[in-house]
């Protein structure tokens, strides 16, 4: 019980200060001191204090939507292994649940943005379900290569890919952990698929969908989007670190991984600009074809080749 409260803390608080870090990273490489690494969370107390501005043509769906996101992404965070490397809700066909109630949390967003009836909202919902539509096909493809190895439908088979996949093993998780972090750019949009400091609609596609959000729904809404951030970094660690480790030595390992992973993300934002639109459906797609390499080997593996 204390571990999975301990978890819960994490889930609390680490969202900030991988927030804190990419910043603190982006700021290092442009020759800046930066902000404090806790300023994200600064930030998140500001906003909850503020007051609402909401249009007149928006429904109930738009006030709902950013509290449906977030607990949909909570509740998703349940099922992912965390700081001891075993996550708070540990079921059956767990993997499949997390990627149904993110896949909900995302619906909601989408029509969150829809429901303000602004053009440039619903220009950003659509991209952002274009690029869901070809994130969610790849997932599914690295998640049942793990279930097929491993026969387990939870997270815990992350851990046990070496084990099960003999040879394969080091070049699945390889292809794995490159598929994730691109997956991380995406869904965390993140340079180079989409720039959350931009300010120009036409080249917008997440902070364009709330544009009409503020004060808390805006506070939430950026949150969900760092405990996203911090949950596939999770799944990376749970990936590298080796299924003997457990314990404090495991916890240990997991911060060092989640901040590498936040410092490799500023770093990348620091040294590639944000790429164009018609491009932005390519970067997509290498996490796809890292999903049908790690789909082939396991086949390889299974059936001998």
């Amino acid at each position: 019980m204390l571990v999975k409260f301990i978890n819960l803390i994490f889930l609390l608080i680490l969202p900030f200060l991988m927030q804190g870090v990419i910043k603190k990273t982006k700021a290092f490489w442009g020759g800046r001191k930066g902000a404090s690494v806790f300023q994200p969370l600064y930030d998140f107390i500001k906003l909850i204090k503020k007051d609402f501005v909401i249009s007149k043509t928006t429904s109930f769906v738009f006030p709902l939507s950013p509290l449906v996101t977030i607990v949909c992404t909570m509740f998703a965070a349940l099922f992912v292994p965390l700081s001891n490397g075993t996550a708070i809700i540990n079921i059956p066909a767990g993997l499949i649940i997390f990627a149904y109630i993110l896949g909900l949390s995302k619906f909601f967003a989408l029509i969150g943005a829809m429901d303000t009836g602004s053009s440039f909202e619903g220009m950003g919902a659509s991209r952002e379900a274009c690029f869901t539509a070809i994130v969610e096909p790849a997932f599914f493809m690295i998640a049942a290569s793990i279930m097929a190895l491993s026969g387990n439908y939870t997270f815990d088979a992350l851990s046990k890919i070496v084990s099960n996949a003999g040879s394969y093993g080091v070049l699945i998780i390889i292809f794995a952990v490159l598929a994730l972090f691109l997956m991380l750019l995406i869904e965390g949009c993140r340079v180079p698929v989409d720039d959350p400091a931009t300010h120009l609609e036409l080249t917008m596609i997440h902070e364009v969908m709330i544009l009409d959000n503020s004060a808390s729904d805006l506070a939430l809404i950026s949150y969900g989007a760092s405990i996203k951030m911090l949950l596939i970094s999770s799944l990376i660690a749970r990936l590298i670190i080796p299924e003997s480790i457990t314990g404090l030595e495991y916890f240990l390992y997991y911060l060092l991984i989640i901040f590498a992973v936040s410092i490799i993300t500023g770093t990348v934002e620091s040294s590639t600009a944000r790429l164009r639109m018609s491009h932005v459906f390519e970067f997509v797609f290498v996490m796809s074809s890292f999903a049908l390499i790690i789909l082939s080997l396991t086949a390889a593996r299974i059936f001998g080749g």
